[in-house]
């Protein structure tokens, strides 16, 4: 699973779906932010918590202090993910 904005295509990945990005840096930079903004939104109908993630990959495209915290937690997630692996494949 591919999560983030693929430089080649332009378009948003998240999972198996895939959203096309607006080119400009401002039109990404708006499009994350109105996305974080509608995720604190999120216990009103068809806006949830969800687009605060969202947007914050949509930031982290062209901002570097968000690049920086996303890149953090993935290698985190990715170091997480291998120790839990290496446990389970340990008790079996």
């Amino acid at each position: 699973m591919k999560f983030g904005i693929d430089h080649k295509t332009g378009r948003l990945n998240v999972g198996k779906w895939s959203l096309a990005m607006p080119r400009s840096r401002v039109g990404r930079i708006a499009t994350g932010s109105a996305l974080i903004v509608g995720g604190t939104l999120g216990f009103l109908p068809i806006l949830g918590f969800w687009m605060i993630p969202l947007g914050l990959v949509v930031l982290s495209h062209d901002l570097p202090a968000v690049r920086r915290r996303r890149r953090r937690l993935a290698v985190w997630w990715a170091y997480r993910q291998n120790r839990r692996s290496n446990r389970k494949e340990g008790q079996q």
